[in-house]
């Protein structure tokens, strides 16, 4: 089963993706803040994390390039996940090493399907 790794402090949206992804197959494992995901992500490594970019402590940017620096996370697909819709906010993203970058609100469809895509480009 494909393990997704998601990391949101905001317990209701967290709870929504988690709910989605579970529902779409996947193997989900839920953190609330950026150093959880991080420490979970070098414990087990999941198949992509998907990351809010605000998060106290380490940010999603934040976590995002400390996967891509470490030799065991550096493949692994990262979608981000933010209220941050400026332009100058997703070069940021991008810059840090993201496959994705959904802004909030955003439809749960779609970010199961944006999360399917990036999985079958990871494995081409």
């Amino acid at each position: 089963m494909t393990a997704i790794l998601v990391a949101d402090d905001d317990e209701d949206i967290r709870e929504l993706v988690l709910f989605k992804l579970e529902a779409a197959g996947f193997d989900v494992t839920a953190v609330d803040n950026g150093l959880s995901a991080l420490e979970a992500a070098r414990n087990r490594p999941p198949d992509l994390a998907l990351l809010d970019v605000m998060m106290p402590g380490l940010s999603g940017i934040d976590v995002c390039r400390a996967l891509r620096a470490e030799e065991a996370t550096a493949q692994l697909p990262v979608i981000l996940l933010t209220a941050r819709a400026q332009e100058g906010d997703v070069q940021i993203g991008f810059g840090a090493g993201a496959d994705d970058y959904v802004v909030k609100p955003f439809s749960p469809k779609e970010l199961v399907s944006r999360v399917e895509a990036v999985l079958s480009r990871a494995k081409a």
